[in-house]
Order: C-alpha cells, then structure tokens, then sequence
C-alpha cells in the first residue's frame, strides 16, 4: 500500500510558515502550492485544513486560504496557558532527569550564555528553543507536549520579534539558567516556579512590543 503523502506535505507547509516564508495574512494559493510540493489539490486541501486545525492557517469565504495572523492579545493568551503546561512539564524534567540530561541542559545554557556575550541573538533564540524543547523530551508527558507544540507554533513570529529586541537575551538567560539549576538539584516545585516566572517574562516583554506597535 502506497505511502500517505498528506503527512510529509503538511510537514513541509507547516515548516515554511513558521520560517517566515509565507506571511501572516498572505494569501496560500493552491495552485502554487501543488506545484511547489508535487502535491494533488485533494492532499494539499487536506494539508490545508490540518494546519487550520492547528491555527497556522484560515480560511476567508470565497478566498480561499490565508497564513492566520495571531494578534499580540492571543500570543499573550497563549503564554498564560503555556505557563502551566511548560511548569507542568518543568517540574517532571526535575523528578525524571538522568544525569545525562542534566549534562546536556548545562551545556545548552553554557551555549546560551556564550550567545549572549557574543551578541549572537539568533543562535540564542535557536538554543532558547531547544532547551524548552530538551525539557520537554524529559517530561515525557505526550498530551502536554503535543499542545504545546501547536501553541508555540502560534507565536512563533513573536516569539522571533521578542528575541531582537536589543537587551532580551540578557533578561532571559538568568531565567533560563535557574530553570536548569532547578531541574539539576532535582527540586520540582522550585523547576515549576522558575519556569512560571519566566514565562510572566515574555507576557510582559509581549505587551512591550504590542505598546510599541500601537504608537507605530
């Protein structure tokens, strides 16, 4: 039996949007589409409204589909329910951690913490990433992950504004390395606690940038 291709063209859409490829609000044309992934209508419609599903898309009547743009006000919302998802999933890191983990989450904020002392704010983001991903590897808590992969997704634009925005990575990165001194002293609530007080972080720096963007 032939291999389903909705999943790896849904895959490869999904990765183009979050790379800034297609803009918020952009039109997602289904003949471009077809061509640019060697898909059918049928299994690009499909990819369509999975990724609605997700919330990286929308569909306007008689438009067809767009990339969804997700205000400052709901990339806010978002954070909230990631502040107990993430502390959810921090304080499991702490009572599941091996010592190898532990080892690759203090080199992750080592790189970090180099990022920053070089200036480096993109590697920075992508090592913030990782390491809130590495965390929730740890956790091993399937339903937590899943949602918070479709959530992350959401803001992944403001997410991408908020680590140029010049002094962030400074601010964070403390945050980040009492997350893991948490994690490594194998204390849950304290784990739970850095990462809820971080995440507070971001839904202020969130309503920085959407003042900001209002005097524009």
């Amino acid at each position: 039996m032939p291999e389903d291709p909705k999943p790896a063209v849904t895959e490869a859409l999904r990765t183009a949007i979050l790379a800034g490829e297609y803009a918020p609000r952009q039109r997602l044309v289904e003949i471009d589409l077809c061509e640019r992934f060697g898909a059918s209508r049928f299994i690009l419609r499909s990819a369509l409204q999975e990724l609605a599903a997700q919330g990286l898309v929308e569909f306007q009547r008689n438009r067809g589909a767009r990339v969804r743009d997700v205000s400052f006000a709901e990339a806010i919302e978002i954070t909230e329910v990631r502040i107990l998802l993430e502390g959810l999933l921090a304080a499991r890191a702490a009572e599941r951690a091996s010592k190898a983990d532990i080892a690759m989450l203090r080199k992750l904020v080592k790189d970090m913490r180099a990022a920053v002392n070089n200036s480096e704010l993109l590697r920075y983001s992508e090592l913030n990433a990782q390491l809130h991903a590495a965390i929730r590897d740890i956790a091993a808590h399937e339903t937590a992950a899943r949602l918070l992969r479709q959530l992350r997704d959401q803001t992944v634009r403001h997410q991408f504004s908020l680590s140029l925005v010049p002094g962030r990575s400074a601010v964070s990165l403390p945050q980040h390395e009492a997350i893991v001194a948490a994690i490594s002293a194998c204390e849950p609530e304290q784990a739970e606690r850095a990462m809820r007080s971080h995440l507070h972080s971001v839904i202020e720096a969130f309503r920085a940038l959407s003042a900001a963007a209002t005097q524009l």
